[in-house]
């Protein structure tokens, strides 16, 4: 197929079908880039109210950069993947300190900053000021792989080397914003990974997959790392109406953000027996233990019972705190605190919060 036929054809569908979506009427690179951040592995119904409330909180770099870590965790509790955030928080402070809240204006200057990957390098290159250098995401895979029959493995460092020059051979070199675009939105609407409408498609005459039945084929893609299965137990101390938590360190799932204690176990144990062991747990005034919670991470599933201890009393705990690194929050310090959606839901559905608190 000839590479301008494709790139004609394919702006042409985008102006005729696009989104309107408001990181589409700017070419400031801090909103593009602030879009496309919050846009990986999330659907566009997700992500526009995160995206509408960072900037409302943050209209620029700079007061993103000076923002408390804590409060950007917070704005983006919900969404998962956690280190995009952080790595947010990195880049801005990066281009305040190092370019005076100015960001790079090529691809390559872009791939330097922290959490800035080749995909959104190139979305804000090409966005922003008009580079032509190609954006591949899954979007872009699926439409290329099906039109013109690639049977590389997205997965695989030649199967990205290769749709990568794919991509580049076919960009418009005079809008390459526009083609960005137009690829991405042409894989989200219309080349769906399940069902696409290929009875109304513009590549219908020329599309290799439809013409030899392969679109549940294409692309191909290796298959994932079985999910690991994890076992928690929650141990939530009250007294006198404030909640024992502590903020996770790295290493693990959900750093920086705020949980309770926990106990780990290779399968779920009975929670008075797993109390047993904390001699300062004994003398508890009341407790309650939750159903088991199923929450489903990219890699992890986990099994989760919650287990509601109230004290009286906060004399007995103190050195249980010190060693476990613990502090007391208020009712309206728990809610501000950027908390992992398991953690926030089940306090939902005990009622100690309620919806008004969250974001």
């Amino acid at each position: 197929m000839n590479k301008t036929f494709f790139s004609k054809k394919i702006i042409s569908w985008y102006k005729e079908n696009k989104r309107d979506l408001p990181w589409r009427h700017t070419r400031d690179p801090y909103k593009i880039w602030l879009s496309e951040i919050i846009l990986q592995q999330t659907r566009v119904a997700q992500g526009m109210p995160y995206y509408k409330k960072f900037v409302e909180s943050f209209p620029d770099v700079i007061s993103l950069s000076n923002a408390k870590e804590d409060r950007i965790l917070r704005l983006w509790q919900g969404l998962g993947y956690y280190s995009r955030a952080r790595n947010l928080h990195s880049c801005a402070k990066k281009v305040r300190d190092e370019r005076g809240g100015v960001f790079p204006q090529t691809f390559e200057a872009l791939k330097k900053l922290p959490g800035i990957g080749a995909y959104t390098a190139a979305a804000i290159a090409s966005m922003a000021f008009r580079e032509p250098v190609a954006v591949v995401d899954g979007n872009v895979y699926r439409v290329l792989a099906r039109v013109f029959g690639i049977g590389l493995d997205i997965m695989s460092n030649e199967g990205k080397a290769y749709f990568f020059e794919k991509a580049s051979e076919l960009i418009d070199k005079q809008q390459p914003d526009l083609f960005n675009q137009a690829m991405m939105e042409f894989g989200a609407l219309h080349c769906a990974p399940k069902n696409p409408k290929c009875d109304s498609c513009i590549f219908m005459k020329n599309c290799v997959a439809y013409q030899n039945d392969q679109q549940d084929l294409l692309p191909v893609k290796a298959k994932k790392q079985a999910a690991r299965k994890r076992y928690f137990t929650y141990i939530i101390i009250e007294c006198r109406g404030r909640l024992l938590m502590h903020k996770r360190q790295p290493g693990d799932i959900w750093n920086g953000l705020y949980d309770f204690f926990l106990i780990e176990k290779p399968r779920l144990l009975n929670p008075q027996k797993l109390l047993l062991g904390h001699n300062e747990l004994k003398d508890v005034e009341s407790s309650t233990i939750s159903e088991v919670y199923k929450h489903v991470l990219s890699h992890q599933h986990l099994m989760t019972r919650f287990v509601w201890i109230k004290f009286s009393d906060d004399q007995s705990l103190k050195k249980f705190m010190k060693e476990n690194e613990l502090a007391f929050y208020s009712k309206k310090q728990v809610a501000n605190l950027p908390k992992p959606i398991l953690v926030t839901r089940f306090l939902y559905e005990s009622n100690y919060l309620d919806e008004a608190a969250e974001f």
